[in-house]
């Protein structure tokens, strides 16, 4: 391996797991050998001699959320290229290959991003909750899990799979974020406006990225997204003020406001059913679109995750929109 790697992966994490196991097995099979790998726990660990064959360094950063551990590895990097992938997740085995060839034809673009597709062996739950996001009609960003063709430009990707320029991240000024999620949202503004970078999505740059497992943990994450983006909605417009973000929280009004209304009038009544009507479609819709890429059992089961999941994310969002500050979680 060369002294001098041509991407750093960064992986932030609390403690040493599973599925980090299952990450470095998958990083030792990366066709291109010219990378490094800085892991980030929040204490002293060392590595298990079944990765002793990986260039690795480990960079203990206590308790921080994972903005912070990014930036704390792009400082130690060496590699041109800043790869950033999860400990839950891990890549196809042509990964770097893809960013490699697409960087050297496309100098003026600043940093690349690919979908994070559930994983095959996920549990049952784990894929329905995945399975949520696979159609524009139930208000997801299907691009961002499974590849959809052609490739385009975008203002906003997620860090679990996300490769910079080290040149255009210095140039943003890093993650340098207290938020935890919507540190990728704001990175990915920084680049675009400070740094004055193409963020473009290649649907052949992959990894595989598992799902929460039940539905507790499925709407803790939404509800966090909902909070952070109606808070960004307020706080930084430019990448967060747009309508899709908005609807599940127009839609948890019309379903109470609808219910009070039409006890008392018909017409509201006509209303309210017509609006159900709608949505209905829109879940038919979703359904259809879940159904190419799962089985049958997981686009049903999909269905009430959907409904609970604009219920919740618009009600989180309102709160959002209300809240005066956010404090980090810490990633937790």
């Amino acid at each position: 391996m060369s002294d001098a790697p041509s991407f750093s992966i960064i992986i932030p994490f609390k403690s040493w797991s599973s599925d980090l196991d299952e990450c470095l097995s998958h990083i030792r099979n990366l066709a291109l050998r010219k990378f490094e790998v800085i892991l980030l726990p929040d204490g002293p660990l060392s590595l298990p001699q079944a990765f002793a064959d990986l260039p690795v360094k480990i960079i203990s950063t206590g308790e921080v959320n994972p903005a912070i551990k990014r930036d704390l590895g792009a400082e130690k990097a060496k590699g041109e290229f800043l790869a950033f992938i999860d400990d839950d997740a891990y890549p196809q085995v042509d990964w770097l290959n893809i960013a490699l060839d697409y960087f050297s034809r496309h100098p003026d673009v600043g940093a690349i991003g690919g979908p994070a597709i559930t994983p095959k062996n996920d549990p049952f739950w784990a894929r329905v909750s995945g399975a949520v996001f696979l159609s524009p009609a139930s208000g997801g960003n299907p691009e961002r899990y499974v590849p959809c063709p052609p490739g385009k430009t975008v203002d906003d990707w997620p860090s679990v799979n996300l490769i910079v320029r080290k040149e255009a991240f210095l140039k943003a000024g890093g993650f340098d974020s207290q938020y935890w999620p919507g540190e990728d949202t704001l990175f990915c503004m920084k680049l675009i406006e400070r740094a004055g970078c193409k963020i473009v999505y290649l649907p052949e740059l992959v990894v595989w990225h598992h799902r929460r497992p039940g539905l507790p943990k499925h709407l803790r994450q939404i509800g966090n997204y909902g909070l952070h983006r109606g808070f960004f909605a307020k706080k930084f417009p430019r990448t967060s003020r747009k309508l899709k973000y908005f609807l599940p929280s127009l839609w948890v009004g019309f379903v109470f406001m609808g219910l009070l209304l039409s006890t008392v009038s018909q017409w509201a009544g006509i209303l309210y059913l017509a609006g159900w009507t709608v949505y209905l479609m829109a879940l038919a819709i979703s359904w259809k679109d879940i159904r190419q890429h799962e089985s049958l059992s997981v686009s049903f089961g999909a269905l009430p995750y959907i409904v609970l999941t604009h219920i919740w994310y618009g009600t989180r969002f309102v709160l959002g929109l209300t809240t005066r500050e956010l404090r980090s979680s810490l990633g937790r």
